[in-house]
């Protein structure tokens, strides 16, 4: 008579329906029960998709899974939707979760040795020696499968961020990022999001994209790296905005004859009014009328005349305020560019004690700003361009999304982050400077796009052509579900809802870049910017983790940086309270937290504690590392006795 293997149905189902009913929970069942456990093979197989939907940050629903499931041809095979409503209703209690995972993962393990005695008894009947039965019997138990890894699952819902697609660029932008990220031996990312502020730089204010009907954007972005102090940051701004403050040093000696024939314009009409004025002052009642209107039109005539104010395109760490006063000084077009973050804090209201945003927020969106001035008349800006090119600690990433205002009123919103894996340890020494060619293209063409565009009044427009407004339907129509409660950006749903917009400005910037200030976007343009743009659209989920990262959670990432990094596969806690910093964890005891998270999630299972022997100290807590997390390697990496940072 054949056996039922040992397994519970009830404990499967009810694993998987309180997965589906609270998705978060995912994480803590995967530490306690693998795919390979669940003993029907439809089980296993949603435990999988469970497990790969909450790594890839997509939501876990009943509804999700089910879409999920249809557009992988496997709904029917699974027993179809209502074989998923079954299984969430029944779930007594999702309290009873782990429970229930307990259960299915120690039947697992009973078949397992029901498997292992069926093998053994098979040896013995074989009729073999009896030596050789023990021995056989000895390896069939030395090479009894150990419980399986269950897949890890990551700390935070996202995979790494993709690396900055260089190719999308126009080719002698494209060409310079390539030749300072190997110079400096930096992430391309963050000579590419120079590289763009760059761009917009020299268009803003004097272009825009026309999307559809009355929708325009602008061509300025708000474009922020993120890396930490030691990664080069200052040397790539220099080698790519150089260009920039050669091209306003040329704008000024261009503009200086006008400055001078105005100013000097100015002093005479001036001179003028004020002898009409005493004239009309001095003379008899039967003169004073007349010579009252020559002075009032020798005062209006030197009040229309306007000195011209000397060209910038840059500025540094600058108030809100000096912001708004310089947007309206030069016609509307200006960029914030810096290797520090400290705008952030000027902008939160360190000098003012209240947080001003108001410019920013209009400089991006275009939206007219009214400047008030002391001792001139309140100025109106049109049509405000404001670039905005950073490169920030991590701690500063953090340290914005708590300052008020700067989520709820949207700047953070209008920003494009990029977060880089750091390069620091591995920069190869020695690496050949950037050639003169090169550098010698990328400034003629930049300064030429600014020089080419700077007097312009009005700014020209940049329609999408017909294939590239299908390709730009196409992201809004992609986007629009994701935006949903259940969807996987709804956390985010104010940055990704200028996402499609943020794509047709880069796309206006490599237009611009290529062909210039003529004709329409091309879809092979646009699609460019759609990959730049999805390449935002990953660092912005992994930005926003980090600001909103649990501080227990980025010490588990900061240990397993350390394991990835040292290749360690088995350690102890005195090991490894040995070599990381105090500064972190002050006492061992601090480290408990970090590492149960990294147990939860799949990353380190605890080691067998060794035999005490005599009276001497305890042994350390030990744990193994999931061979995922390290690369093959002969023999376990030693701890170095250096102190991590």
């Amino acid at each position: 008579m054949t056996r039922t293997p040992p397994h519970d149905e009830a404990a499967e189902q009810a694993v998987i329906g309180a997965a589906l009913l609270a998705p978060g929970l995912v994480v803590d069942l995967a530490a306690i029960v693998a795919p390979a456990d669940f003993h029907r093979p439809a089980h296993a197989e949603l435990w999988r998709t469970l497990i790969d939907l909450h790594t890839a940050g997509a939501p876990g629903d009943p509804i999700s899974v089910t879409a999920h499931l249809a557009e992988s041809g496997k709904l029917g095979r699974l027993g179809g939707a209502p074989y998923l409503h079954t299984l969430v209703a029944a779930v007594p209690t999702t309290a009873n979760a782990a429970h229930y995972a307990r259960i299915v993962a120690g039947h697992a393990r009973r078949r397992d040795v029901a498997s292992l005695g069926t093998r053994l008894a098979q040896l013995a009947a074989s009729g073999a020696d009896t030596a050789d039965v023990i021995s056989g019997g000895r390896v069939l138990l030395n090479a009894a499968p150990e419980p399986a890894w269950p897949t890890p699952i990551p700390l935070t819902a996202r995979h790494a961020p993709r690396p900055f697609p260089v190719g999308a660029l126009p080719a002698w932008v494209g060409d310079m990022v390539a030749a300072v990220t190997d110079f400096t031996q930096t992430p391309p990312d963050l000579a590419g999001c120079i590289a763009l502020a760059a761009l917009s730089t020299a268009a803003g204010g004097r272009a825009e994209v026309e999307v559809r009907g009355s929708w325009s954007e602008p061509a300025n972005l708000f474009t922020v790296v993120v890396l930490p102090p030691g990664s080069r940051k200052s040397a790539v701004f220099a080698a790519l905005i150089r260009p920039l403050l050669a091209a306003e040093a040329a704008l000024v000696e261009r503009t200086k004859p006008a400055i001078v024939e105005a100013d000097l314009a100015l002093r005479v009409a001036a001179k003028a009014a004020d002898r009409a004025a005493n004239a009309a002052a001095a003379a008899d009642p039967a003169r004073r009328e007349r010579l009252l209107a020559d002075a009032t039109a020798a005062a209006m005539t030197a009040e229309a005349i306007t000195v011209p104010p000397l060209p910038r395109l840059v500025a540094d760490d600058v108030t809100s305020e000096q912001a708004a006063s310089l947007l309206a000084e030069q016609n509307g077009r200006l960029a914030v560019l810096s290797p520090e973050g400290g705008i952030f804090a000027t902008l939160a209201g360190r000098y003012s004690g209240a947080p001003n945003l108001e410019v920013f927020l209009k400089g991006h969106a275009g939206d007219m700003l009214r400047v008030d001035r002391r001792s001139r008349p309140a100025e109106h800006v049109d049509r405000p361009a404001l670039t905005l090119g950073l490169a920030v600690q991590p701690e500063v990433l953090r340290d914005i999304a708590q300052m008020p205002g700067f989520r709820g009123k949207g700047l953070l919103a209008r920003i494009l982050f990029a977060v880089p894996e750091n390069t620091v340890g591995r920069r190869r020494i020695g690496a050949d400077p950037v050639p003169s060619a090169i550098s010698d293209a990328y400034t003629e063409k930049l300064s030429a796009l600014v020089l080419g565009l700077a007097d312009r009044r009005d700014p020209v427009v940049l329609p999408l052509g017909p294939d590239a407004n299908e390709r730009m339907l196409a992201i809004e129509r992609d986007v629009e579900p994701r935006l949903a409660p259940s969807g996987n950006w709804a956390h985010i749903v104010d940055w990704a809802s200028k996402y499609a917009g943020a794509t047709a400005r880069i796309a206006g910037l490599i237009h611009l870049g290529e062909d210039g200030p003529h004709g329409s976007i091309s879809a092979e343009t646009f699609n460019r910017a759609a990959t730049i743009g999805a390449y935002f659209a990953d660092h912005a989920l992994a930005a926003f983790d980090d600001m909103g990262a649990d501080p227990v959670v980025d010490d588990a990432r900061h240990i397993l940086s350390w394991i990835e990094r040292t290749q360690t596969e088995r350690f102890t806690k005195r090991d490894l309270f040995s070599v990381l910093s105090r500064g972190r964890f002050r006492k061992a005891a601090d480290l408990d937290p970090a590492l149960n998270i990294l147990v939860g999630h799949g990353y380190l299972a605890a080691a067998p504690a060794p035999e005490r022997r005599g009276a001497g100290r305890a042994p350390s807590p030990a744990w193994l590392v999931h061979p995922e997390v390290v690369r093959p390697v002969g023999t376990v990496q030693p701890i170095s006795a250096g102190r991590a940072s």
